[in-house]
């Protein structure tokens, strides 16, 4: 089978039309070069090069070759400049799992981070609670997620990217739609509440049970679900108001108003990067250095 080496020699003396000019060119000297050509030809069983003393001309099978020789050559460069991508993560597939409200805050711009920076890397997205992230990132079925802090287990590995406010989500005809000034917590004391699951939103329940607490407020909880945007369809409907993160309120849910909460810490909610320790895709690690 041919080499190439052979190969490259062989479209060298094809548009060089000179052995001395195609040697010099591969930087190499003539003689070598025409016992490439030489093997080549007998590889093939077919001349490729008419030679008629200094002249040298292309035979009819070497004008038909000339063509697959460079698509060969354009496809094996192309080879090795993607494996040297994928070995320094420049390619390559990240599968990155998010939370519903991220995809309203950070996950644009990570995702524009990684088409700027790397182009040559797919990106594989999937909407998942948190507890579902950490299954899959456990299983190596995710190699990131943007997710609640949560105990992840020693396996998992996790950096803040970004904290943000609550906001009272509440119904637009309730009288504490409107007000001057932040809305203090105190004023919820009583009130139906519309709450988070301790089971499927264990990040936002505790977040809220805490926050609650510390003011000395016992809200009326009326129902506990799972997603901020099925929250804001029950405080849509009169439900009850909600403490939702501050990029639900980029949701623009007709019927809701959205205010700023007096609380001790500005903002009390955060979202993770999250990956698994001995994920050894250079990918990941590529893009998390950019991140």
């Amino acid at each position: 089978m041919f080499t190439l080496n052979q190969l490259a020699g062989f479209v060298a003396v094809a548009e060089e039309l000179h052995f001395g000019r195609a040697a010099q060119r591969l930087r190499m000297t003539q003689p070598p070069l025409s016992r490439q050509i030489q093997q080549l030809e007998k590889e093939l069983k077919v001349r490729l090069f008419d030679r008629a003393g200094r002249a040298v001309r292309l035979t009819p099978a070497g004008r038909a070759f000339l063509a697959d020789a460079r698509r060969l050559l354009h496809e094996a460069e192309n080879a090795t400049l993607s494996v040297r991508r994928t070995n320094s993560g420049q390619a390559g597939i990240v599968r990155i799992g998010f939370t519903a409200t991220s995809a309203y805050g950070v996950l644009g711009g990570l995702l524009g981070t990684a088409r700027d920076r790397l182009p040559h890397v797919d990106v594989v997205l999937r909407e998942l609670v948190t507890r579902d992230q950490v299954e899959q990132l456990s299983s190596g079925a995710l190699d990131l997620g943007l997710a609640r802090p949560t105990a992840a287990g020693p396996g998992l590995q996790s950096r803040r990217i970004r904290s943000e406010p609550l906001l009272a989500a509440v119904p637009q005809e309730h009288p504490l739609a409107r007000g001057d000034g932040p809305l203090e917590l105190a004023r919820l004391d009583g009130a139906d509440v519309v709450t988070y699951s301790p089971t499927d939103a264990t990040y936002f329940y505790d977040l809220l049970i805490s926050v609650f607490r510390a003011a000395g407020v016992r809200p009326h909880y009326v129902q506990h679900v799972s997603q901020v945007h099925t929250v804001l369809a029950l405080v849509q409907v009169g439900l009850g108001i909600a403490l939702v993160p501050s990029t639900a309120a980029r949701l623009r849910v007709e019927g809701v108003e959205f205010r700023e909460v007096d609380l001790p810490d500005p903002e009390p909610v955060e979202l993770h990067l999250m990956w698994r320790r001995a994920n050894d895709n250079p990918a990941l690690h590529a893009l998390l250095a950019l991140l």
